[in-house]
This record gives structure tokens, C-alpha cells and sequence, in this order.
């Protein structure tokens, strides 16, 4: 590959991701904002949004994958990082700015996630947690034996929390519950 081709390459996956991360922004400040909207904030015309994603429902499967890919990447981050308490309680918060923007686009998601787009990325999921689980148990955090199912499965709530000051503050709220109840 000569160095134009890599140039290029690099140039459409810098594209790419500017795209998802303002169409990530945009959808989730306005579930109907528009892809041509989308493609002028990232700077971008038109045609190469939609190379890159064809459909309205293949960007927003897109940016569900990629705020899946993230939250999975950044479970042993925090934990190398932080505390384990310190790396869960980091974690579940992203889970929940994650969840506010599901909310925001969930009749979206619904029409274009099949169910092999959502189990793709639920056992990921349910690995970053059993990650943070069993560092809180090795700290002394939390007891030992929580099931990283249940507990993804308790943490659902962040995705039906609305955005603003009061929904973080009841997301905040319902996560020191969950830690409360986790912990020794």
C-alpha cells in the first residue's frame, strides 16, 4: 500500500469517526436531526456520510456500536486507573451518559438493531462488568459471587432516566444504591 492509499484510508476513518461522534451529539440532543445536519457539523459533505452509512438506521446502529465498543474498552482502563470503587462507580457513570443517549434514540434503535446487533454487544457488556465486579471483590469492595448478568441487568434503569440536572442526580442516586447493595 503506498503512502497515498494509507493516507486515505486514514483520512476516511477520520471522517468516520467524526461523523458518529457529532451524529452520537446530534441524535441524542434531537432524535430527528437530519443526516444532512449530521454531515455539516462534521465538516463533511453530504455523499461521504452516506458512503459511509447508507441509511439513517446503519448510523445509528453505527454509534450504538461504537458507544458499546467504548464502554467494553473502558472497564479495565478505569480499573488500571483507578481504584476498583473508584473505576466501577466511573464506569456505571459513562453507562448512564451511554443510557440518556439510548433514551434519547431508542425508537431509532429499536427499527434498526436486529437481535443479533444487540446480543453482539450484550456479552461484551456483561464482561466489562464481571471485570469491575471481580476487582471490587478482590479490593474488599464489594461481596463476592454478584452475577455480572444481574447486575447489567439492574443497571437497565440507566437507559430509562431522563436527561438533565434531575435524571443525572436519580442516576447518581440509583447507582450508590446498587453499590450499597453490592458492597460489604
Amino acid at each position: 500500500m503506498s503512502n497515498v492509499e494509507a493516507d486515505l484510508r486514514a483520512d476516511a476513518r477520520a471522517n468516520r469517526d467524526k461523523i458518529l461522534e457529532v451524529a452520537r451529539e446530534a441524535l441524542t440532543a434531537a432524535s430527528d436531526a437530519s443526516l444532512n445536519s449530521i454531515a455539516k457539523r462534521a465538516g463533511v459533505g453530504p455523499g461521504t456520510l452516506y458512503r459511509h452509512f447508507p441509511t439513517r438506521e446503519a448510523l445509528v446502529a453505527a454509534v450504538y456500536r461504537k458507544e458499546i465498543d467504548g464502554l467494553v474498552a473502558l472497564a479495565p482502563e478505569l480499573v488500571a486507573a483507578h481504584s476498583p470503587m473508584q473505576a466501577f462507580r466511573l464506569w456505571c457513570d459513562r453507562l448512564a451518559h451511554y443510557g440518556r443517549m439510548k433514551h434519547a434514540l431508542a425508537d431509532v434503535l429499536h427499527a434498526a438493531m436486529t437481535a443479533g446487533d444487540m446480543q453482539e454487544g450484550y456479552l461484551p457488556m456483561v464482561g466489562a462488568i464481571n471485570h469491575l465486579l471481580r476487582a471490587c471483590e478482590a479490593s474488599g469492595d464489594f461481596l463476592p459471587g454478584a452475577d455480572a448478568e444481574d447486575v447489567l441487568l439492574v443497571l437497565g434503569f440507566l437507559w430509562r432516566v431522563p436527561a438533565g440536572s434531575q435524571g443525572e442526580a436519580r442516576a447518581d442516586r440509583l447507582v450508590d444504591l446498587i453499590i450499597r447493595g453490592l458492597g460489604r
